[in-house]
């Protein structure tokens, strides 16, 4: 999809960054504040790993179910005590910068949302260097079909993502449904720590597998393409929470922020909202209406979403996804009230 130029704009905060700095902004092991980086990412592996098994152990469940034809187009379903087609569905794509990362140690979720009669599905796709970003976009696009398709009395399809699951998850904001003749019954988002403009990461390390170009970038950049399409979601109710911990990079906290706010060469229409609002925001369909009135930049507000936008407070990259296997964890409780559509 290309994106048409919507006018001149400041240019990006981090292309003021030295390479050295770019690198430490992206390398979100780097800012873990109490582990060690290389003890941060063992940990995380090893609660994804426990949690994996303790679901696989205890939930009912369906495993490596393909969704199409390729070796690594598989899922896994996990169902509440009391199955039912009508379930509501949250979809889970894990991070990993697109290259590392398996749905076999990402079951975070499963026990504390099936608890609650919410069916968890945990999705693989192709990574780098065997998959590109066309096809992994592609293949989330195609699982939630499946989904669809295999359960069309769901009570809705609500898709959570991880820092590149985040971004994976973003790009179905502005999915083309109709060459797959279904639309799915979305109804919520959770974008968690994730990144939403992949322009910085060419100039990075992390690259390497990825061998992303910069047409690549634009193309799968949700930033990019939700400010130009201004498309108004099908589902006005359909809520999109943006989400970002406290000891996120500067870099992902903007990003997050961008992707909710719209870019900083806007500020003079952001401040027009109060303060206390721009760092912590919960709207409501009338709240969402009242920011598209106040600030036409908004990227989220602008397309018409119920969006809203919560910085966790003292979590990290990791901490921040990991905590899910937690029944009380603030996370947690968010997207049950969301799912069952409570107060």
């Amino acid at each position: 999809m290309e994106v048409p130029e919507r006018g001149r704009r400041a240019e990006a905060p981090w292309k003021k960054l030295s390479k050295e700095e770019l690198e430490n902004q992206y390398s979100p092991s780097r800012w873990v504040i109490r582990l060690g980086a290389e003890e941060a990412l063992r940990t995380y592996s090893q609660i994804g790993d426990e949690a994996t098994k303790r679901a696989r152990a205890t939930r009912s469940n369906l495993l490596h179910v393909p969704y199409g034809d390729g070796e690594g187009e598989n899922l896994d379903i996990y169902f509440p005590e009391r199955v039912s087609e009508a379930s509501p569905f949250c979809v889970f794509f894990h991070g990993g910068y697109w290259q590392s990362g398996s749905k076999d140690t990402s079951a975070f979720m499963v026990n504390p949302l099936t608890a609650q009669g919410v069916a968890v599905v945990i999705v693989a796709y192709d990574i780098a260097p065997k998959g590109t970003l066309d096809q992994m976009v592609d293949q989330v696009t195609r699982s939630i079909v499946y989904i669809q398709k295999q359960y069309p009395r769901n009570e809705g399809i609500y898709l959570c993502g991880h820092s590149a699951g985040a971004h994976l998850a973003a790009m179905m904001l502005l999915a083309d449904w109709t060459k797959h003749a279904v639309a799915p019954n979305l109804r919520g988002f959770f974008l968690v720590s994730g990144i939403y403009d992949l322009e910085p990461i060419v100039f990075t390390s992390q690259n390497g597998p990825l061998l992303m170009t910069l047409e690549d970038a634009r193309r799968n950049g949700p930033q990019q393409l939700l400010e130009a399409a201004l498309t108004q979601p099908v589902d006005p109710a359909c809520h999109v929470l943006v989400i970002v911990g406290q000891h996120d990079s500067p870099e992902f906290a903007r990003q997050s922020r961008e992707f909710y706010q719209g870019p900083q060469d806007h500020q003079p229409f952001i401040q027009q909202i109060p303060s206390e609002h721009l760092l912590r925001v919960r709207q409501g369909p009338a709240a969402s209406r009242s920011c598209l009135a106040l600030v036409s930049t908004q990227t989220l507000c602008r397309g018409g979403w119920n969006a809203s936008f919560e910085e966790l407070h003292d979590v990290d990259h990791f901490e921040i996804i990991w905590k899910l296997t937690q029944d009380d964890y603030v996370l947690t409780q968010m997207i049950l009230r969301t799912i069952l559509q409570e107060p």
